[in-house]
Parts: C-alpha cells; sequence; structure tokens
C-alpha cells in the first residue's frame, strides 16, 4: 500500500511539474537566445500584486501556446536585472513580444483572449494574405474588426496600406484579398480599395477616385489617421490600459461611467442608463463619429482622475484629448434622455459648454496632487499593512533623526547648566 502511494504521490508531482513547465523560468542567459525564435516574455517583480494577479492567465496563455512555435516564459527582474535594463523595464508586469532583434510591449487589457489576439497579430506579417473565400467568414467569425485591401499589390495605396500595418500592427489585423474573393463578401465598386469590417458591417477608406495623383504624404497621414481612429468599437469599454490609445484619435472621448462589483456585475439602474447611451451612440454614430469616440468605463476611479474629484455613478463625462479639458452636463445623470445628451454633445462641438480642468500649472499641480492621494487611498485600502509598513517605516526613521537632532541641543544645554552648578557650588 505505501509503495502505491509513492506511485500516486509521484504521478501528481509529475503532472503538476509538467503543467508547471508551460511557462519557461527565464535568467540572465535569455540574452544569449532571444533572436531564436519568438518569445512572448513577463517581466516580473514577487512582492508586485498586480504580477501575482496576472499568473493564473500568464499560465492560460502558455498553455494555448505550447504546441506552436511561440515560447511563453517569465523573468524575474529582481534577481535579473541586466535582462530588465536590457528590455528596459520600469514597471510590473511588463509583457513584450520578441521577434528576433524587434521588441514589441504589451499595453491592452491583460486578459487571455487579448493577449491571444496580440499573439497572432505580432507572429506573422503585417498584412495576411486571404486567398480562400470561406477565410472571410472565419475572420469574421473571431475577429471583431479588422482592415482588408482589395486589388492588386502594388501601387501608391497598397504602400500606404502596408506602412500603416506595420504600424499598426501590435493594435489590429490587417490583410488583402483579390477582388474575386472580396465581392463574395462586400459591396465593391473600387479597385484598389480599403476597408474596415466591425460590429457586422464595413466601411470603405474615403480617397478620391483621382487618389494615384495625390501626394503621397497626404495620403499617408490621411489613412493612417483612419486607421486609428477605425480600429476601436463604436462603444468600448475603457480601462486604464488602453484609455491612452483612445485619446490619440485626437477626437472627444465621450465616457458613460458605472461600477462594476468583482464578478463584472453592475447594478440594475446603471445598467438601463448604460444602454440607454449605448443605444444613442449607435443610432447617431454617422452625425457623431467623426468627432466623438464612445465608450463606458466600470471603474470610477479612471473618471475620477479625469475629473479630479468625486463623481458618483452612474455619470457622463467627455474628455477633450487635445486640451485635458472635460465636460460634465448640468442635468442629473439618472434624468438623461437622448435629446438632452444630443444638446449637451452638440453644445461642446460649438464650444459653448462649461470646460473645466486644462493643461495649466495650477491644474498640472493640483492633477499630480489629486493622482497621489488617490494612489495612496487606493494603496491603504487594498493592503493597509503594507501600506503602512512603506511610509510607517521612512516617517519613523526621519522622526529619529529630527529627534537626536533637535534633543542633542538641549542635552548639550542641560550638561553646560550642570557644569555652572557645580562651578558656583564649589566657589561657596
Amino acid at each position: 500500500m505505501p509503495a502505491v502511494w509513492k506511485l500516486f504521490i509521484s504521478l501528481i508531482f509529475f503532472v503538476t511539474l509538467v503543467n508547471s513547465s508551460r511557462v519557461l523560468e527565464l535568467s540572465d542567459r535569455f540574452l544569449d537566445v532571444r533572436n531564436e525564435g519568438q518569445w512572448f516574455v513577463m517581466f516580473y517583480a514577487p512582492w508586485c500584486a498586480h504580477c501575482k494577479k496576472l499568473e493564473p492567465v500568464w499560465a492560460l496563455v502558455a498553455q494555448a501556446l505550447y504546441n506552436t512555435n511561440i515560447r511563453v516564459g517569465r523573468v524575474d527582474c529582481t534577481r535579473f536585472t541586466a535582462v530588465a535594463q536590457h528590455f528596459k523595464v520600469n514597471a510590473y508586469p511588463t509583457i513584450i513580444f520578441v521577434k528576433g532583434p524587434y521588441d514589441y510591449v504589451y499595453n491592452g487589457d491583460r486578459s487571455k483572449d487579448e493577449l491571444m489576439h496580440f499573439v497572432n497579430r505580432m507572429s506573422g506579417p503585417p498584412v495576411q494574405l486571404v486567398t480562400r473565400a470561406d477565410s472571410i467568414d472565419i475572420l469574421k467569425t473571431n475577429n471583431p474588426i479588422f482592415f482588408t485591401y482589395v486589388g492588386k499589390q502594388s501601387g501608391l495605396l497598397w504602400d500606404v496600406f502596408y506602412s500603416a500595418a506595420e504600424a499598426y500592427q501590435a493594435h489590429g489585423y490587417f490583410y488583402a484579398t483579390s477582388v474575386e474573393i472580396a465581392k463574395r463578401h462586400f459591396d465593391v465598386d473600387t479597385i484598389p480599395s480599403a476597408l474596415v469590417y466591425k460590429e457586422r458591417t464595413h466601411y470603405y477608406f474615403p480617397y478620391s477616385d483621382n487618389f494615384e495623383r495625390i501626394e503621397p504624404t497626404h495620403l499617408n497621414e490621411t489613412l493612417f489617421r483612419w486607421v486609428n481612429e477605425e480600429r476601436f468599437a463604436t462603444f468600448p469599454k475603457v480601462t486604464r490600459s488602453n484609455i491612452h490609445h483612445l485619446v490619440q484619435t485626437k477626437k472627444y472621448l465621450v465616457l458613460a461611467v458605472v461600477e462594476e462589483n468583482k464578478l463584472s456585475e453592475i447594478a440594475a439602474h446603471e445598467q438601463e442608463f448604460r444602454d440607454m447611451v449605448e443605444i444613442f451612440v449607435h443610432k447617431n454614430k454617422h452625425k457623431y463619429h467623426g468627432r466623438f469616440q464612445f465608450g463606458w468605463v466600470g471603474t470610477p476611479e479612471l473618471a475620477r482622475s479625469i475629473a479630479m474629484d468625486s463623481l458618483p455613478t452612474p455619470h457622463l463625462i467627455v474628455l477633450n484629448a487635445s486640451t485635458n479639458e472635460h465636460h460634465i452636463p448640468e442635468d442629473e445623470p439618472l434624468q438623461l434622455t437622448p435629446e438632452a445628451i444630443e444638446i449637451f454633445l452638440d453644445s461642446i462641438h460649438n464650444q459653448t459648454a462649461p470646460a473645466f480642468g486644462g493643461n495649466s500649472l495650477p491644474v498640472r499641480i493640483y492633477r499630480a496632487w489629486f493622482e497621489a492621494k488617490t494612489s495612496l487611498y487606493e494603496m491603504w485600502a487594498g493592503n493597509p499593512v503594507l501600506t503602512t509598513v512603506l511610509f510607517g517605516l521612512p516617517l519613523g526613521f526621519l522622526s529619529l533623526i529630527m529627534y537626536s537632532i533637535c534633543c542633542a541641543d538641549i542635552l548639550d544645554a542641560e550638561e553646560e547648566d550642570d557644569g555652572a552648578d557645580q562651578r558656583h557650588e564649589k566657589k561657596e
């Protein structure tokens, strides 16, 4: 019987070892082999709470990529500092896709689906060729948003499209196909052309019929701007990971602010508010698409950092990405109607709505103070013991130093007084 138990325990240990080996533990030697194949690496610190939260997700990614040519690993930056310095890691966790001599830092949401999308994009060429008609249906099922070039892979539009794919490969899928295949899935009128598929429909890149006579620099700027705007859904979830990408569109960022619990659930009245805003966005997409980017926030702290003030939920806030000013409707959020939202957005576009914030020096100082205060509060709420240690020990040492400096003068003065008294007694 003991022999059977030993065999059973050994088997469990072996299975555990095999499963844990899906994530490779990398060391300084990684610098010698980084050019050999493709790597997906997490740079972490053992004390980092965000790193610990990412570990189970990272294990799932490693499991999904186990039978591919992409190796998944992680580096303890507190032990192997040379690797961290080589890849310029200054925050934890940092996720990097290593493809030969090139490094691509991942800045999206740390979910398995988003991480896998990133790997699938970066592991292939910037533009992938579609040679089968049924492949388009597969792409529509697997990729919510993708860009497609239709026509012969030559000429000015193709060159600019390929350059845009290289620049935005980390953020979107880019394909190229023939006219015959494209006509089975899209309404193709002009050849060559570029289109984006999203939300079960498609939109063409608007260019002139005589685009061959357009200056390459002008076409390049126009297409790049179009790709940067269209790579987002009409009403995406906005997080700290992707908000800096959204503001790069230089549009007004309109956010419906609600609060999710730990199970990603939203209160009924807040869900109703978010649904009302989303319906309004889709109904008025063509009117506001060129000037506004819409989205919703499930963490009110993100919206509060924009407003630099407490913000109850549900709420609506608009951020001017160019000036860092923000706008808040005067009506109570739960009393907002689609008509009131339309009037509010039109007043923002006409620059008649009250604006708050901005980039002035007093506002920047206040924003820095507000962010520091908020971060300290979040640290205390998440781990009061660690926060006390991090801030209590330095303050304690500083107090001891100040006490020793101040009390040294007092003790010296008392010793001088005692000496004077003793001399006075001797003279008597």
